[in-house]
């Protein structure tokens, strides 16, 4: 099984990226091809300042490998290194029909949220299944918020393989049927993680960069403790029990604690006899604790950025090989020398 996912450089990473699709990310290394990248091209939808990006590119690549990416095992590289995916993309959208793009559910919300509804934004979903059809994926980990670019990206490599591919079934879309020619657009399959919740933000909504509401995987020790002091909570007098729903820092901490350590607090949180400040102060110790070696990890790394460099150039030559094969069988396909 070849996976197939990334991660936009538009920000610095938080808990939300870790826990919604990063550990995920890490497990699946072990469990066939695994293919990775840093999409700066997507990023550049928001971050306009030249500086930031290539920062915020070297960011993820840190964090990736900070968090226990194996260069050995997966395939890193920044997606920006492989040009071949601009070509398909533009490919790819001459098949893609208006009115897909036009409800799409994370231009829609992008726009509610006052982001200029231009080109780069109506357009990302293409770029997205362009990223995931370049490298035959077979399977794309995904929060359940993102399964709609999956269905997008399957759609449209029918559409190309119906168009382009003589023979071609959509009912057997890997031609095992005689008569039946394979697409040269493979169908992913999207791999949601159906024990992930949202992580929520310190003011309760969904853990975003947007919201400004997150909790910095490697940020400032005082700014993370401060922002864990400042998450929401209610006026329950410390004596009584807490309540359990729209409780972001109850949610937190049982995301972020072992199991057995939850139970304890899960307890007394429900009899009451403990302060909020009492358990932020666990919450803290919490993050400590699961991102501790990470952060180690990563001032490491910081010494020797060479080597960060090394492992990117490595991982796009490698990403290369694929992209190259494929884009031989589309250019020959729709009539481009």
């Amino acid at each position: 099984m070849r996976t197939l996912s990334g991660v936009q450089s538009s920000g610095r990473l938080h808990i939300g990226n870790y826990y919604g699709a990063m550990r995920q990310f890490v497990q699946l290394q072990d469990q066939g091809e695994a293919y990775y990248f840093i999409a700066n091209y997507h990023a550049l939808t928001t971050v306009r300042d030249p500086k930031l990006a290539l920062e915020l590119t070297r960011d993820a690549a840190l964090t990736y490998l900070s968090l226990g990416l194996d260069p050995k095992k997966a395939v890193l590289f920044r997606q920006s290194d492989v040009k071949e995916v601009v070509e398909l993309y533009w490919i790819l959208g001459t098949v893609v029909p208006q009115s897909n793009l036009e409800r799409a559910h994370s231009y829609k919300d992008k726009v509610a949220q006052g982001i200029s509804p231009d080109f780069g934004l109506f357009a990302y979903p293409v770029l997205m299944a362009a990223d995931i059809l370049l490298y035959s994926a077979d399977a794309v980990p995904v929060g359940k918020d993102q399964i709609q670019h999956i269905e997008f990206a399957r759609d449209w490599a029918v559409k190309f393989n119906t168009q382009y591919v003589p023979g071609y079934d959509p009912a057997d879309p890997e031609g095992k049927e005689r008569g039946h020619a394979p697409g040269i657009l493979k169908l992913p399959a999207a791999h949601v993680q159906e024990s992930a919740a949202t992580v929520p933000g310190i003011d309760g909504r969904k853990m975003s960069k947007s919201y400004g509401n997150t909790l910095e995987l490697f940020g400032d020790e005082k700014d993370i403790k401060k922002r864990i002091m400042s998450i929401k909570t209610d006026s329950t007098p410390v004596e009584a029990p807490k309540p359990t729903q729209d409780a972001p820092l109850y949610d937190l901490l049982k995301l972020m604690l072992p199991a057995a350590e939850f139970a304890d607090v899960d307890a007394t949180w429900k009899a009451g006899g403990k302060g909020y400040g009492d358990y932020k102060k666990k919450l803290l110790e919490a993050f400590h604790t699961n991102f501790g070696p990470a952060r180690q990890r990563r001032a490491e790394l910081l010494a020797d950025p060479g080597e960060v460099e090394r492992i990117l150039q490595d991982g796009a030559q490698r990403a290369r090989a694929e992209a190259t094969r494929l884009m031989d069988q589309v250019r020959r396909a729709v009539g481009i020398p």
